[in-house]
Formats: structure tokens, C-alpha cells, sequence
């Protein structure tokens, strides 16, 4: 395992490391339940970044330490006396929450979250926007923004209506019940529940088939479906057409297609 750059590792509370071309990412303050600051927040973003734009780094999971994976924004320390201004608050949503949802959704290599515990608020959002969702039996995940009188962030009402329909995503904004991690799996929130003991060798295991696999066409699979939500058939089957145009020029499309002919399993080199 090699260590992450050091100005990755004079973070404590987000640990970082690279492995078997998996990029692991650590929230690190399980005595605050994982509550993201701003700092962590915008070191999350550019670990993101990077990951898109290294070769060497082919799949992402996205954990924390403690009982907790993420109780959504640390609100300690934030101004609540002081006079806002109109737009204030749409520029810190659009600079905050939503750009560390978008990084997940456009990271161009596979991201598995593997919820550790609970997932509240901005942290439920961040565990949804990732490509595969792994829980531990203990997880749970909660809309947690109606007990506080909030309008949900980071993307809430985008990600569960389209993960789960516009009125089981009202049913749990509504209320702000915490939906343990059996019920997410049947909703569809979640891929796959495991023991507590056995979360991160499963998603080291998932993580670890992704980075061996052709990760061009994962970069456009991944994009072809998030915009296929946006786009009417002909868009999505031009946008389809256009992926296989560029995919066909990659050298692992040309190994798939070997190994096929040749009867013999693929080495893909993620390029």
C-alpha cells in the first residue's frame, strides 16, 4: 500500500491512501460522527479531482472511521447572528454542498461508498451519489434536514427521486425517519448489506474488480447512465453512439476484443 502525497496525510481527520489502483478515501472525525467542514469538504473535492485524472488510480471508495460514515455538514462555527444578504445562501449551497455532491457524480472513475454507520442529512446525499452503495447491517440513512426546518442540500431531492420515485422520496423527506440499511436495500437505496465485520473487505474485493477492469468504458458507462436521466431517446442514443466511437479508440476496448477471439480472459491496463 502506498502512502497518500504528503500534503494528503498532514490531514488526520481525512486519511487517504492508493492500493491495487484503488484510491481510498477516509472520513476521520468519529468523535464528531464524520460532520464534514469546509476544509474536508473542499480536500474531499480534490481528491475527487485527482482520482479522474490520474491513470493510476482506477476506482475510489469513500468510507470513514467510528460509528458514524457522515452526519452531514458541520454547522459549528457557522455565522447564525449576522445579517445575510439575498443570494448569500444560494452561493453557499451552489459552492458547498453541491459541488462535493457533483464531484462524486462526475469523478470519472467508479466510486463505491461503503457506509459504515449512520448517514444523515448532506452525508446520506453523499453516500447516494456514488456509482455502488455498500452497507453495513448497522447503517442507517437519514433525511434529517425536516427536524432541523430545512429544505434538503446537497442534491437530496435530484438523487431520491431518481433513485427511488418522487413519492417514497417525499415519504422519507417528509418525515425525517431514519430508514435502517435492510429497508435502503429494498428501496433500492443501496447495493448490497453485508456484516459489519466484512464491509471493507467487500468493497476492497468490488473496488479492487473495478480497478482491473476497462476503466475508459466505465468513465462513459457511468456517464451515459447519470445523463440518461436528463436526456429523451434521441439525445441518450446519440450521446450511446458517440461513447462507443470514442470507447473503440481505447486499448482496452482492442484487448476486450482480442481476449474474445483468442477464448482467453482480458488484461486490461485502464488506458
Amino acid at each position: 500500500m502506498t502512502s497518500a502525497p504528503l500534503e494528503d496525510s498532514r490531514d488526520s481527520v481525512l486519511r487517504h491512501t492508493t492500493d491495487n489502483g484503488v484510491s481510498w478515501i477516509t472520513l476521520n472525525r468519529p468523535e464528531a460522527m464524520n460532520a464534514i467542514t469546509p476544509d474536508q469538504r473542499e480536500h474531499l473535492i480534490s481528491l475527487l479531482d485527482h482520482a479522474s485524472a490520474d491513470p493510476s488510480v482506477r476506482a475510489v471508495v469513500l468510507t470513514a472511521t467510528g460509528k458514524g460514515f457522515c452526519a452531514g455538514a458541520d454547522l459549528r462555527g457557522a455565522p447564525t447572528g449576522a445579517e445575510r444578504v439575498a443570494g448569500d445562501v444560494a452561493r453557499l449551497i451552489r459552492g458547498g454542498a453541491q459541488r462535493l455532491i457533483a464531484a462524486v457524480l462526475d469523478c470519472e472513475k467508479p466510486v463505491i461508498a461503503a457506509v459504515n454507520g449512520t448517514a444523515a442529512g448532506l452525508g446520506a446525499h453523499l453516500a447516494l451519489a456514488c456509482d455502488l452503495v455498500l452497507a453495513a447491517e448497522s447503517a442507517v440513512f437519514i433525511e434529517v434536514f425536516i427536524r432541523r426546518g430545512l429544505v434538503p442540500d446537497g442534491g437530496g431531492a435530484y438523487l431520491l427521486a431518481r433513485l427511488i420515485g418522487p413519492q417514497r422520496a417525499k415519504e422519507l423527506m417528509f418525515f425525517g425517519d431514519a430508514l435502517p440499511a435492510a429497508e435502503a436495500e429494498r428501496l433500492g437505496l443501496v447495493n448490497r448489506v453485508v456484516p459489519d465485520d466484512d464491509l471493507a473487505k467487500t468493497a476492497r474485493a468490488w473496488a479492487e474488480r473495478l480497478a482491473a477492469g476497462p476503466t475508459r468504458a466505465l468513465a462513459l458507462t457511468k456517464a451515459l447512465v447519470n445523463a440518461s436521466l436528463e436526456a429523451g431517446r434521441p439525445a441518450a442514443f446519440a450521446a450511446e453512439a458517440a461513447a462507443q466511437e470514442i470507447n473503440m479508440t481505447t486499448a482496452d476496448a482492442q484487448e476486450g476484443v482480442r481476449a474474445f477471439i483468442e477464448r482467453r480472459p482480458p488484461g486490461y491496463q485502464g488506458r
